[in-house]
C-alpha cells in the first residue's frame, strides 16, 4: 500500500512540473516536411482566381504570408476567419497575404472566398492536393499550413498553426510607444504593497477609467502578460495599476501567510487608494489565475462599484485542489494540513491558505457581480482546466467568453493574441 501511495505521489508531482514546461504542438507532427526556416522560398507562377498570372518573386522586398488551404478542408474553414483578421491587421504595414488553394472546383473556391470575406490574392493549380507542384516544392503534407517569407525571399516561419504567424508578425512591428510609469506604495492587508501606475496625459480636471490588475499564485505585477495590456490601455486613454500581493514580488509580508481572503483584502485596499485619485472616473478589474479568483470575488463583494471584469484562466480549481489535498502537485492531508507545505524557490504555503481554500465560496460570491465581463481561457491549460472559466461565463449572464485553442495557462503560444483580446474588451467597455 505504501508503495502504491508513493507512486501516486510521484506521478502527481511529475504531472505538476510538466504543466509548466513546454508542450509539443501540432508542428511536431504535421509541419516536419515544410520548407525550413532560413532557406530560399521556392518561386512559383500560378493563375489567380480571376485568371491572371501571379509570381511570388514579384513581391520580393515585402513580407509575404503564404496560406495553403482549400474550400473543402474543415480545418481550413475553421481557420479562415483568423487568417482574414490577420490580413486586415497587417496589410496596412505592408505584409502581403497570398492564399494558395488546393481546390479543383473554381466555383466552390470562389464561394468560400465570398463566404469568409477573403479579398487578398488567391492562386491555384486546380489540381488535387497531392498532385500539385506547389505542395511538393514547399513540403506541404497537411492543410492548413502557412509559410512566412521575409523581405529577402527567405523562409522566416513554417507552421500549421495560425497563432504562430500572428505572433511573428506582431513582433515584426515596432511600436515606437514609450509608456510612462509611476511607482507607489499602498497599505495592504499584511504590510506595504508595491504598485505601478500608468495613466494617459490628462488636462486639468479631466478624468479617465482605471484598471486594477491582480496577478496569480506565486506571480508578480511585472511581466508581459499585464504590461502589454497596460501599455495598450494608456495609449487609449485608460489608466492602470498593477501591484504585488502580500508575500509576493516587492511587497511586504510572508508567502506563508498568504490566503485568498487576504489577497481580496489587498485588492480592496488598492481599490480604496484608486478611489481617492481625483482623475479616476470608474474602476475595472483584471485577474490572471488565482488573481482571477480574487478579481471575481472582489467584484462580487463590491458589485456596481466595479465597471468591468476580465478573467484570464481564472483558477477556481484551487478550492477543488485543496479538497483533494494537492497544491501544484504537493500532497497533504486536507483535513489535517501541516503547518506549511514546501513549494518551489524556498516558498512555504501556510496551513491557513489550505483551510481557507477548502470552503472558499468562489462562485457564490462572484455571482453578485452583474456588470460587463470577459473570460478568456486556453483549452490546453493543464493547470486550470478551461471548464472553470466556462463556469464563470455561465454564472455571469451576458459575459463574453473566448476559448483559445491549443493555449496553455500562461497563454505562451501567443501572448499578444490574448492581451489584445483583453485590451480590446476594456477599451470598448470603459471608454
Amino acid at each position: 500500500m505504501k508503495k502504491i501511495m508513493f507512486m501516486m505521489l510521484l506521478m502527481t508531482v511529475t504531472t505538476a512540473k510538466a504543466q509548466f514546461g513546454p508542450e509539443p504542438d501540432f508542428d511536431a507532427k504535421y509541419a516536419t516536411e515544410l520548407v525550413k526556416t532560413g532557406t530560399i522560398a521556392p518561386d512559383f507562377k500560378m493563375k489567380t482566381i480571376d485568371g491572371k498570372t501571379f509570381k511570388l518573386s514579384q513581391l520580393k522586398g515585402k513580407t509575404v504570408v503564404l496560406d495553403f488551404w482549400a474550400s473543402w478542408c474543415p480545418d481550413c474553414r475553421k481557420d479562415a476567419p483568423e487568417v482574414v483578421r490577420m490580413q486586415k491587421e497587417y496589410a496596412p504595414q505592408g505584409v502581403e497575404f497570398v492564399g494558395v488553394s488546393m481546390d479543383t472546383d473554381v466555383a466552390a473556391w470562389r464561394k468560400a472566398c465570398e463566404q469568409f470575406g477573403i479579398t487578398y490574392t488567391q492562386v491555384s493549380e486546380l489540381k488535387k492536393f497531392k498532385e500539385t507542384d506547389i505542395s511538393k516544392a514547399y513540403g506541404v503534407k497537411w492543410i492548413p499550413s502557412m509559410v512566412v517569407v521575409d523581405k529577402d525571399g527567405k523562409v522566416a516561419l513554417s507552421t500549421v498553426l495560425t497563432y504562430k504567424v500572428d505572433k511573428y508578425l506582431k513582433e515584426l512591428r515596432p511600436t515606437g510607444y514609450q509608456p510612462t510609469r509611476e511607482r507607489v506604495t499602498i497599505d495592504g492587508d499584511h504590510g506595504k504593497l508595491q504598485a505601478v501606475i500608468q495613466k494617459p496625459v490628462l488636462q486639468q480636471g479631466e478624468q479617465c477609467p482605471m484598471v486594477v490588475f491582480c496577478h496569480g499564485f506565486g506571480g508578480s505585477k511585472d511581466g508581459p502578460l499585464f504590461e502589454l495590456i497596460t501599455d495598450s490601455l494608456q495609449k487609449h486613454g485608460i489608466a492602470s495599476i498593477r501591484f504585488d500581493f502580500n508575500g509576493h514580488g516587492e511587497s511586504e509580508g510572508k508567502f506563508e501567510d498568504m490566503t485568498v481572503p487576504n489577497e481580496i483584502n489587498d485588492a480592496k485596499k488598492v481599490i480604496e487608494y484608486v478611489r481617492d485619485l481625483r482623475y479616476v472616473s470608474k474602476i475595472a478589474l483584471v485577474g490572471h489565475s488565482q488573481g482571477g479568483v480574487v478579481a471575481s470575488m472582489t467584484a462580487g463583494e463590491l458589485g456596481s462599484d466595479i465597471a468591468a471584469v476580465a478573467l484570464m484562466a481564472p483558477a477556481a480549481v484551487l478550492r477543488d485542489d485543496a479538497i483533494r489535498g494537492s497544491v501544484m502537485g504537493k500532497m497533504f492531508n486536507p483535513l489535517d494540513p501541516p503547518a506549511y507545505v514546501e513549494m518551489w524557490g524556498g516558498n512555504k504555503l501556510g496551513a491557513n491558505y489550505i483551510k481557507a481554500a477548502f470552503s472558499l465560496p468562489i462562485y457564490e460570491t462572484a455571482a453578485n457581480y452583474h456588470g460587463p465581463a470577459l473570460i478568456i481561457h486556453g483549452n490546453a491549460d493543464r493547470v486550470v482546466p478551461y471548464t472553470y472559466g466556462e463556469r464563470f461565463h455561465q454564472l455571469w449572464k451576458g459575459s463574453e467568453y473566448v476559448l483559445q485553442e491549443y493555449f496553455d495557462h500562461g497563454f505562451s503560444q501567443n501572448i499578444y493574441r490574448t492581451t489584445d483580446t483583453v485590451s480590446a474588451f476594456l477599451i470598448r467597455t470603459l471608454r
